[in-house]
């Protein structure tokens, strides 16, 4: 008998009131000034660093040849990279040009290796 009493005064009876839990304001509450408080925000990858887009020239005009056969052949270093920079020409036309002036004699190959040919200047050599 002394459980059902006491069972009953626990379903009849409020429930106790905590004193650590301050009662809720209507006033919203101030954010820390810390900067502190929430979650850290997950780090998004960079997309990696974007170059320009090339619009190098597939084919010859005449302005671009002309400049070739007149500059070319007197730089010292002369590479299908370099010729392909200075006249913004693809790659592949820059060696079949180099390759055309080497046949013509205007220019002098150093080196010749199967990913990359250097050429250089043509020295006349004078009579002293």
């Amino acid at each position: 008998m002394y459980s059902i009493c006491l069972n009953l005064v626990k379903i009849f009876q409020p429930p106790k009131k905590d004193a650590k839990k301050a009662p809720p304001s209507k006033a919203p509450a101030k954010k820390k000034e810390g900067g502190s408080g929430g979650k850290a925000k997950k780090k998004k990858w960079s997309k990696g660093k974007v170059r320009d887009q090339l619009n190098n020239l597939v084919l010859f005009d005449k302005v671009t040849y002309d400049k070739l056969l007149k500059d070319i052949p007197y730089s010292k270093l002369i590479t299908p990279s370099v010729v392909s920079e200075r006249l913004k020409i693809t790659g592949s036309l820059a060696k079949k040009a180099l390759a055309e002036l080497h046949r013509k004699g205007t220019i002098r190959r150093v080196c010749k290796h199967h990913a990359q040919i250097v050429y250089t200047r043509k020295i006349n050599k004078s009579d002293d």
